[in-house]
Formats: C-alpha cells, structure tokens, sequence
C-alpha cells in the first residue's frame, strides 16, 4: 500500500515537472500487473496514463495522436465516481492536475 501512494505520489510530480513520460512509468508499475483485471480502479489508473501519454506526444508536437489518446482519457474519467479505494483523494488530486495541464497546453 505504501508502494502504491508513493507511486501516485511520484505521478503527480512527474506531470508538475511536465516528465510525463516518467509519469506515465510511475503508474505503469503499479497499473501494469493488475492490467487485466476487470476493476474501474485499474481502468481509471489506465486513463491515467493515457493523459501522461497525451502530453508527452503534445510536448513531442504531435497534436493528432496526442488527441487521440486523450479521448481514452476522457472514457476513463468519470470512473473516479464508482472507484471504491483508499487512495480516491489522490485520484481526484490527480484529476485536478490533469486539467490544469490540459488548460496550460491550450493556452500555448
């Protein structure tokens, strides 16, 4: 469990510091073995890591794909409101910086 908020810890800071590549790893590790479980937490985790993906490729000026991936994002999403889980304010904080990214990518 304390892998698990150290994980979504780094996450958050990876997409501060715009490493979104390292932050999409930070959630790989712990998304990556429960992959195929069928659990709204891992999907949402999944959307997650799309939305690092998303803004690895706008960074990288790839606005098509980049575009592409941020609609699996959005899918995801609105899982957070049927995630049962101890870390569901951290995902919400999570949320709230990919918003604030998205934002600062459309206002460039």
């Amino acid at each position: 469990m304390i892998e698990h908020k150290k994980h979504l810890n780094n996450f958050i800071q990876n997409l501060r510091d715009e490493k979104f590549y390292d932050a999409h790893e930070d959630l790989e590790a712990i998304w990556f073995t429960r992959r195929f479980e069928e659990s709204d937490e891992i999907k949402l985790l999944k959307g997650f890591i799309n939305a690092s993906v998303s803004f690895e490729l706008l960074k990288k000026g790839k606005a098509e794909p980049s575009q592409r991936v941020w609609k699996n994002y959005l899918k995801y999403r609105d899982l957070i409101h049927s995630v049962n889980s101890p870390y569901i304010d951290k995902y919400h904080q999570i949320i709230e910086e990919i918003e604030k990214i998205k934002k600062s990518f459309i206002n460039l």
